[in-house]
């Protein structure tokens, strides 16, 4: 049975992922391209973080941050890897939208990189109505990153 909820990163059943997530943006993004947070940087009151299990498992985390009152940013989404195509990113995706539009936010933007291993995170914003759009909140045109951002009104 799957479930998400919100949690504190920093749970001690959430090192796989975390793991996981650290590897693959190491894997094939320069160090200056990458702007993940790890769980301590996402632990603090801005933050929205969500754990996705099954069973009581953890397979998935996501979370959004608050820029302002009304735009806030995805961060550290992931799946873990054996349990990708089955559809748990978009449904995890799904719930972001759901809590973030909740929360009262009428933008919801983020970062993804440019790399070939990013390009099914890119279709699954493009197919949840995100678009291109140019760097926001701290970012800088990075030629490692891609933009996207899409309405909640």
């Amino acid at each position: 049975m799957l479930t998400i909820a919100r949690e504190n990163p920093t749970g001690a059943d959430l090192s796989l992922l975390f793991e996981r997530h650290t590897a693959d943006m190491h894997a094939d993004t320069p160090p200056e391209s990458i702007h993940m947070m790890d769980a301590s940087e996402l632990d603090i009151p801005e933050v929205f973080f969500f754990v996705m299990r099954d069973a009581g498992v953890p397979v998935a985390m996501g979370a959004f941050k608050r820029i302002d009152d009304s735009h806030a940013e995805i961060k550290s989404m992931h799946v873990l890897i054996e349990r990708r195509g089955g559809g748990l990113s978009r449904r995890l995706l799904d719930h972001l939208v759901a809590e973030a539009r909740a929360a009262g936010f009428t933008r919801l933007s983020l970062e993804t990189g440019v790399q070939d291993m990013f390009g099914p995170a890119r279709g699954l914003y493009e197919r949840a109505g995100f678009v291109e759009c140019p760097p926001f909140e701290g970012y800088w045109d990075d030629p490692n990153s891609y933009f996207m951002t899409r309405s909640l009104a």
